[in-house]
């Protein structure tokens, strides 16, 4: 029988063992970790010390940085340190320009099958709803097909994301048609989850990607590409970095969307902004 690990919860981590980490995963993925954040990196890792089976941070940091358990490790632990806050149509702007300009502008030059990829997708709200989106301009005859790729970080939330089940009040701000076509109701009166259609989560493909990587290897390019609510944890360096690297996957007339509270100034790109937190590539 196992004996469960026992975590000193009056433990703290030490400014070594804090700097260690932080450094890490800024590293890996970017983000950074402030001394303000020290307190909020303790609480989350509490999770991991208790799936390894370490008392206290220190052995943690041991394990991690002195006797090779990074190489497992390192995705667990991006996992539990990535803030992934998901809402169906929010934002909702950038959708309705999705649907009056940006395809309808797609069509007319001449893509009617449009790819689309929700960079940091999280547990999927955002792709299934660009999904909806672009199901509809298709069953209207605006383009003819459609794809989406969408990729995070995080394994955990992918898992969430590909079984495409969620809490009912989540899909809450799904319009009343889309929630008919889309959104499937559990039989059992009790369940309280609802499940995205099969024919839309067909569209959907799921990948593992750290937007931290020197290149993205996404295939050929993309006519829409969200970028939303992440260039916000990179300091400059890195925003540039992944800016750039996002609009080489971007077709020449596509469109770039970030978070409102995201910007692209002074960062010498090849797009021009043709509406609030909205890019074409030129």
């Amino acid at each position: 029988m196992s004996t469960a690990v026992s975590v000193n919860f009056d433990d703290s981590l030490n400014t070594r063992d804090f700097r260690e980490l932080s450094s890490f995963i800024y590293d890996y993925c970017g983000i950074k970790m402030p001394e303000t954040k020290r307190s909020m990196l303790e609480g989350r890792l509490r999770k991991r010390l208790r799936a390894t089976g370490h008392p206290t941070f220190g052995s943690y940091c041991d394990y991690l940085f002195r006797h090779g358990g990074i190489e497992t490790e390192a995705i667990f632990l991006i996992d539990v340190v990535t803030t992934n806050k998901t809402d169906f149509f929010r934002e909702p702007n950038h959708f309705d320009f999705m649907a009056k300009s940006a395809l309808p502008a797609l069509a007319k030059k001449g893509f009617g099958r449009v790819r689309a990829w929700s960079s940091a997708c999280s547990t999927g709200a955002e792709p299934y709803t660009m999904a909806m989106i672009m199901a509809d301009a298709a069953e209207k005859g605006v383009i003819s097909d459609f794809n989406i790729l969408a990729t995070d970080l995080s394994t955990e939330v992918l898992a969430k994301a590909h079984s495409g089940i969620y809490p009912r009040d989540l899909v809450d701000p799904v319009p009343p048609e889309f929630k008919r076509k889309y959104v499937m109701q559990a039989k059992e009166k009790h369940r309280n989850d609802v499940r995205i259609a099969a024919k839309l989560r067909s569209k959907v493909g799921f990948a593992r990607m750290n937007l931290m990587n020197p290149t993205y290897e996404i295939g050929d390019p993309v006519h829409i590409l969200f970028c939303r609510n992440v260039l916000i944890y990179f300091d400059k360096k890195t925003q540039t970095h992944v800016l750039s690297q996002l609009c080489k996957c971007l077709v020449p007339g596509g469109y770039l969307l970030i978070g409102h509270s995201e910007t692209v100034t002074g960062i010498d790109l090849p797009i021009k902004q043709v509406a609030n937190t909205i890019f074409m590539k030129q």
